[in-house]
């Protein structure tokens, strides 16, 4: 006999948990302690299995038929009712555990744990910063690339070209970390690659002939600004490394036995280690720049604190006091000034020239080989680079 709410209601509870019955395989289950439980009996392939509806009355006599009348028409589909019933909570699930912002700490956590760099991780978090405001709390799997297209188009607006090609990547970093860990089926990224404009390629503006290198050498010894400034121009034009290497150098990893500076491979672009031989110009004004700075654990720490190294502005800021024009020359172009005459000289080969500047050979054979090999080389490469900054200065 079928239940009515006047009948539901009549229910009170036994000393042993029992069940009574509505029809089509519906009934509430009474426990001890008087709730009253939804319950649908129903065989799949020959098996038993059941679903829970909730309690009554928050699950009424007619939502709970409704909800039975459901599952028979999925059993009639061939569809076992507790597997729809899985499927459609782990989707609610993922709506709220994966969103953007949570793959994308899951992302970056994964990035840390691999050693990354601060700057590495920094500039990650940056550039995932718009993705985050627009649409971080969204489910990953709802995000398309019409949305994240109307971000990376405000930074466009702005003429940030090439920043938003760089948010594009990252973007799509997260998205294929969530490929891989069964979230999404596909980075919807992939398909912006021909939407965005394409940055002009503008190259480091550097010096490259002998008089020009030589007023650049004068002034900088005349400059009138702080003496760690001077010799971080020095050192730089000598190194030929990247400024923020030679910005973030730290007292330890300069070996004046060896006659090397080590630099671990957290801060190199490549994420591989890279030795800088010491000539004897180079080792005298590290012992100058030690009476100014060797009491902290940086070679160029930062004014405002002793933990932080000086910006690369510091560096360009002094060139364009000295006269020199964004176009003429900037310290990043300091690479290309030694490059350009150790290839014209004509004396070194030009995978040691490229060894010496750190630049990564994409064969990996190749790249092992070319480190042991040409050691020797550009440690006689530094003293004829010496020496001909000597000659011109």
């Amino acid at each position: 006999m079928a239940l009515t709410d006047a009948k539901i209601r009549a229910l009170k509870p036994k000393a042993k948990p029992y069940k009574v019955s509505d029809f089509d395989g519906l009934y509430l289950y009474i426990p001890a302690n008087g709730s009253k439980l939804w319950r649908l009996k129903y065989r799949f392939n020959g098996k038993e299995g059941s679903l829970s509806f909730g309690p009554y009355p928050a699950t009424s006599l007619k939502a709970a038929r409704d909800l039975r009348d459901e599952a028979r028409a999925q059993l009639a589909s061939g569809l076992n009712p507790a597997e729809v019933k899985q499927a459609a909570k782990a989707e609610t699930l993922g709506k709220t555990e994966h969103t953007f912002n949570k793959v994308a700490d899951r992302f970056i956590e994964k990035m840390t744990k691999e050693g990354r760099s601060k700057a590495t991780l920094s500039k990650l978090a940056w550039l995932l910063k718009d993705a985050r405001v627009d649409f971080g709390r969204m489910p990953i799997t709802d995000i398309t690339a019409p949305i994240i297209l109307k971000t990376l188009i405000k930074r466009e607006k702005l003429e940030h070209y090439e920043t938003a090609r760089r948010m594009r990547s990252r973007i799509g970093g997260v998205f294929r970390y969530a490929v891989a860990s069964g979230i999404v089926d596909a980075d919807p990224t992939f398909s912006l690659q021909d939407a965005l404009i394409s940055p002009t390629v503008t190259h480091r503006a550097a010096i490259t002939d002998k008089d020009g290198l030589s007023d650049l050498l004068k002034k900088i010894e005349i400059y009138s600004g702080q003496r760690t400034t001077i010799i971080a121009l020095k050192l730089l034009i000598q190194f030929a490394t990247r400024p923020g290497e030679l910005r973030n150098a730290h007292w330890d990893e300069i070996d004046y036995a060896a006659k090397v500076w080590h630099i671990p491979a957290s801060r190199m672009k490549m994420r591989k280690p890279h030795s800088v031989p010491l000539p004897d110009t180079a080792l005298a004004m590290l012992s100058d720049l030690r009476k100014l700075t060797g009491w902290g654990e940086l070679l160029f720490p930062a004014q405002t604190s002793s933990k932080k190294p000086i910006s690369e502005n510091t560096l360009n800021q002094a060139l364009r006091r000295m006269g020199f024009t964004a176009d003429q020359v900037t310290s990043h172009g300091f690479r290309s000034t030694f490059s350009t005459f150790a290839n014209e000289s004509g004396l070194w080969n030009p995978d040691a020239i490229e060894a010496y500047c750190a630049r990564m050979d994409r064969n990996t054979v190749r790249r092992a080989y070319n480190r042991s090999l040409y050691w020797n080389e550009r440690v006689r490469m530094a003293d004829w680079w010496s020496e001909t900054l000597r000659r011109l200065h």
